[in-house]
């Protein structure tokens, strides 16, 4: 099965900062849209310079589906390109995988300022969480 992330980083690795940005931020605009009545206090996620907020909806054979959204473009790019590591993965699989493990090829720490990338380890928190919940 395909690796999305790798495709991403196939592409992401050629790029220059700039055009890593853009990236980031068309990962963010191509999120499917997370309906406002879902932006509550209860899927923000906290620690985030900008606000996040992740929804866990059920997907068929008990897969997780995350809608997601961010008021700023390279923030949900990064939540975007986190999506893409647990999408659609059962519980156990996404307990299993190594999300940093699989984000740091990316080095987003280096490309994008400390207040961006702070969120990053809370967003992830809060998959596993959902996840363990569903397990």
């Amino acid at each position: 099965m395909a690796n999305p992330l790798t495709d991403i980083l196939d592409e992401y690795e050629f790029l220059d900062a700039d055009d890593r940005y853009r990236l980031l931020i068309d990962l963010g605009k191509a999120l499917e849209p997370m309906p406002d009545a879902l932006k509550t206090d209860a899927t923000l996620v906290r620690g985030c310079s900008a606000s996040v907020w992740v929804y866990p909806t059920k997907a068929a054979e008990g897969r997780l589906h995350f809608l997601a959204d961010s008021n700023a473009a390279i923030t949900k790019g990064i939540i975007a390109l986190v999506l893409q590591a647990v999408q659609d993965k059962t519980a156990t699989e996404i307990g299993a995988i190594d999300i940093e493990g699989a984000l740091a090829p990316f080095d987003l720490k280096a490309q994008l300022s400390s207040n961006r990338t702070q969120g990053i380890p809370n967003m992830i928190a809060l998959i596993r969480e959902t996840a363990a919940r569903q397990a």
